[in-house]
C-alpha cells in the first residue's frame, strides 16, 4: 500500500492533468506492478541516483526525497526487483516484480 502510494504521488505530480495507468499482472511465480505517467519522464542521467534516500528532483519544501528510496526498501524486502523507464504514454513508468505465494514457497501450494 505504502509503495503504490509513493509511486502514484509521484505520478501525479509528474504529470499535472495528464494520464497515469496501474497495471497489475500475474505471471506465474511473481507479480508485476506497473505505474506509468504521460509527464515529462525521467532523466536518463539521473536514473542510477533515483532510489538514493534524500535524492529529489523536486523544489526545496516539495518533497523529502525519500519516497522512491521507501519504495525500493519495500520491493527488496519482499524479495522483488523494480526497474524504470519510459512508459507508452511518454513519461516514466516503473515495474516492479514481486515473487506470488506460489513462488516464493518453491511453487507448492
Amino acid at each position: 500500500e505504502q509503495m503504490l502510494s509513493h509511486l502514484v504521488t509521484n505520478a501525479a505530480q509528474a504529470a499535472p492533468g495528464g494520464r497515469i495507468e496501474i497495471q497489475w499482472e500475474d505471471r506465474g511465480e511473481e507479480a508485476r506492478l506497473t505505474v506509468a505517467d504521460s509527464g515529462d519522464g525521467i532523466d536518463p542521467d539521473l536514473t542510477d541516483r533515483l532510489f538514493e534516500p534524500f535524492f529529489t528532483t523536486k523544489p526545496p519544501g516539495q518533497g523529502s526525497g525519500l519516497g522512491l528510496a521507501m519504495v525500493h526498501g519495500i520491493v527488496e524486502e519482499h524479495g522483488g526487483r523494480i526497474r524504470t523507464g519510459t512508459s507508452d504514454l511518454g513519461g516514466a513508468a516503473f515495474w516492479i516484480d514481486l515473487p506470488t505465494a506460489s513462488g516464493a514457497s518453491g511453487g507448492a501450494s
